[in-house]
């Protein structure tokens, strides 16, 4: 998702306030590892330089002013990115520091950028979903109160990410690993005027108030699901936020727009660079294509390039938020193209023992062999068409043939074939590799 982050961070200047909220992932004990990675990312492939607003504790050392301070800070950043973790912790917390308050106040009043990724995304419709505490521990199916941040904009929907997860393999992990089944059972409770809102993975769903225009972006699709009869919104499709409005409540002209894709949206898997992969598989498949066009190219310098870049994006994802299936099978591409580049070097080195090393000493001991007397039967001359080597006039060549009877005459030059002695060695070099 660099590219989407680096757009909608295009704006902002040098010296942007930018806050990463820790509260959906502050109960993890690694939370500063994870705060670390995530302003590491965003500086190295964002150039976007971010502060962590702790998940303060109102009754530990720093009190109610702890939390004052992060509400405040959140306030005025231009700014705001809240991503993995837990929706239920995030929305207890949230709720207990009111920050739920500053972050409706910061949509409402359309300021500064709002980012709401993963875990965080569950949170922001009327209605939230449990995820750990249905999936993990197998609590019945409910829905919490959420955030409600889109109702600011006319949306009354409950916003469910990873709607495409696959995860599962054998069982039914869509819908942010809520399954078909207790989807159905959930979406009785919800009232009749919202929707679900599904988002799929490496996908984003970007509303701009300054146009009033809503715009899906990446490989995948919103879904806008009521009473189980689903409409997709396809990746590239622009529409407008009413339009969207229509969706949710069910309104029969909300038609949708067909999809424009960007090259950002979509494009050949073959040719996207590291950074304008959608996911890491793409990144290294596309990355394998091309090492495998110039080992075919046998441009060793595109090959070591190619598997550098590959590195460097392996890095750059390892440092992203939101976690990534796919680093495996990056690392596993990289050393088998370390593997190839080594096998190619590897015969370049031994490529003229192996075949040159075999026929120059021969051929050696036969130039000496014919320099020194060899066989007369060798053909030691060689004719070179009409290369004019002496002047003679056309008088001295009339004398020449009739006995020097002929009159002189103006003079003027006849070409003369010159005859020049040929190595057989050269000969027979030149004519094993085709160059004659």
């Amino acid at each position: 998702m660099v590219t989407l982050h680096r757009e909608v961070t295009a704006h902002l200047s040098r010296a942007a306030d930018a806050v990463i909220l820790e509260t959906p992932y502050g109960f993890q004990v690694n939370r500063d590892d994870i705060s670390t990675r995530a302003r590491e990312y965003f500086r190295r492939s964002v150039s976007l330089a971010t502060a962590v607003a702790p998940d303060a504790e109102i009754d530990g050392p720093s009190g109610e002013g702890g939390a004052d301070k992060v509400r405040d800070r959140v306030r005025r950043a231009e700014w705001v990115f809240a991503g993995p973790g837990s929706p239920s912790y995030a929305l207890g917390r949230w709720n207990t520091m009111r920050l739920g308050e500053i972050l409706r106040e910061r949509v409402s009043r359309g300021y500064g950028v709002t980012v709401m990724a993963s875990a965080a995304a569950c949170t922001v419709g009327f209605a939230a979903l449990p995820v750990y505490e249905i999936y993990k521990a197998g609590h019945p199916p409910e829905w919490l109160p959420g955030l409600d941040l889109m109702s600011t904009l006319g949306l009354r929907v409950a916003v469910i990410p990873h709607y495409d997860n696959t995860e599962g393999g054998t069982h039914d992990t869509r819908l942010c690993y809520l399954g078909e089944p207790r989807l159905i059972a959930l979406e009785e409770r919800l009232p009749d005027d919202s929707a679900v809102l599904g988002i799929d993975e490496h996908t984003a769903v970007i509303v701009d108030l300054d146009t009033s225009l809503v715009r899906v972006w990446g490989r995948g699709t919103m879904t806008i699901r009521r009473k189980g009869i689903s409409t997709p919104v396809f990746g590239g499709t622009t529409l407008p936020l009413e339009q969207l409005r229509g969706l949710v409540r069910g309104t029969p002209s909300a038609a949708v727009p067909p999809s424009r894709r960007s090259p950002e949206d979509a494009g050949d898997v073959a040719h996207r660079s590291g950074d304008d992969a959608a996911t890491l598989q793409e990144a290294f498949a596309a990355a394998e294509l091309r090492f495998s066009a110039a080992q075919k190219a046998r441009d060793a310098a595109r090959m070591a390039d190619v598997a550098v870049e590959l590195e460097s994006v392996i890095a750059a994802w390892s440092a992203d938020m939101e976690e990534d299936l796919g680093g495996e099978g990056a690392r596993t591409v990289l050393h088998g193209m370390i593997r190839r580049l080594a096998g190619a070097a590897g015969r370049g080195l031994c490529e003229p023992e192996r075949t040159l090393g075999r026929i120059v000493t021969p051929l050696l001991e036969l130039r000496t062999r014919l320099r020194t007397g060899g066989p007369t039967s060798w053909p030691m001359w060689c004719a070179r068409p009409w290369q004019p080597v002496a002047s003679r006039s056309a008088t001295q060549h009339r004398a020449a043939s009739d006995g020097g009877k002929g009159k002189s005459t103006t003079s003027r030059p006849v070409p003369v074939r010159k005859r020049r002695r040929c190595d057989p060695f050269r000969l027979n070099c030149a004519s094993a590799y085709g160059l004659q």
